[in-house]
């Protein structure tokens, strides 16, 4: 469900602050919700990751690189933003990241009133 909610709102974002939008995924795993974007050529001190109420937000900006003969590397330049809204038992205190291989993944643990749990019936 989450998956759907997020989604709802990154389509209907404004656009008119970002020039891209980075290729992304969200995931629900039993104890966290992972999101992953989709950020190729990005060093770890130009991307933005804040979160505001239960709403994420990734962005940054980045440069067009050129080639040793002067050729311009295609790619998307300008300013990028991705948001999304987190379920309500996400623990935006304890939000983790890692950027490898072009990939940002953050790991928003799960409250532990959000967790599945079996319960007891007495009796």
């Amino acid at each position: 469900m989450w998956d759907q909610m997020g989604r709802l709102f990154e389509q209907s974002a404004e656009t008119g602050v970002a020039g891209w939008r980075p290729l992304a995924e969200t995931e629900e795993t039993p104890d966290a919700y992972v999101v992953r974007t989709e950020l190729p050529g990005l060093k770890r001190d130009d991307i933005n990751v804040d979160v505001n109420g239960n709403e994420l937000c990734i962005s940054g900006e980045i440069d067009e690189e050129e080639k040793d003969k002067g050729n311009v590397l295609r790619r998307r330049a300008g300013k990028f933003v991705y948001r999304t809204i987190l379920p309500t038992d996400a623990d935006t205190d304890k939000i983790d990241g890692e950027l490898h291989d072009g990939v940002l993944t953050l790991r928003v643990p799960k409250t532990e009133q959000g967790r599945a749990r079996r319960i007891d019936i007495k009796g």
